[in-house]
């Protein structure tokens, strides 16, 4: 099984927005997502489409790919970005053949370079809807500390949840993977 992450192409924009159009309501509803709130598909790929064009340091999103033996399973991306300081980071599998097998945690450790290094970002906050149980579990394990659970509207396709802060700044990071 070879595990391994590389930025966006602009091919990946339909595998990003195919996988929240074509989700079940009750799969979103999971993860905090509110499928009334999506994006016509074809705006939502003219969307990405627009940002992927941007540099590095002016984008809105910055979306990381992660395959599973060479083929596109899933992505990492950030928003709320604020180069040489912080961003918003959000993890999906792209469907249930990779799930519940510890990939997260591979590609995450492989995922957090792009965003310390190519954005300059001091730490990393990664806001999962408290029920979602995966992505929690995934960022304690991984060496996330976890800050506050509070209620907010956390963007722009979600609902009103609580949700939970976590943060792993870049020296954490580095410590952690010289032992991870």
């Amino acid at each position: 099984m070879n595990i391994s992450v590389r930025e966006m192409l602009q091919n990946d924009i339909i595998y990003v927005v195919d996988y929240f159009v074509n989700a079940s309501a009750d799969f979103l509803l999971g993860m905090g997502v509110d499928k009334n709130k999506l994006p016509d598909r074809s705006d939502w790929i003219k969307k990405l489409e627009t940002e992927f064009t941007k540099p590095v340091g002016q984008k809105e999103f910055y979306y990381i790919i992660w395959l599973l033996n060479d083929k596109p399973v899933g992505h990492s991306n950030i928003n709320n970005i604020e180069p040489g300081n912080s961003a918003t980071m959000h993890l999906h599998l792209w469907n249930n053949v990779s799930r519940n097998k510890s990939l997260g945690y591979e590609f995450l450790k492989l995922t957090l370079p792009y965003y310390f290094e190519k954005l300059h970002l001091s730490k990393v906050v990664c806001e999962p809807y408290s029920k979602n149980i995966a992505p929690n579990r995934l960022l304690k394990r991984f060496g996330f500390t976890l800050i506050r659970e509070y209620e907010t509207i956390p963007g722009w396709i979600n609902f009103k949840q609580f949700v939970i802060r976590y943060e792993l700044s870049r020296h954490e990071f580095y410590k952690l993977s010289n032992v991870v």
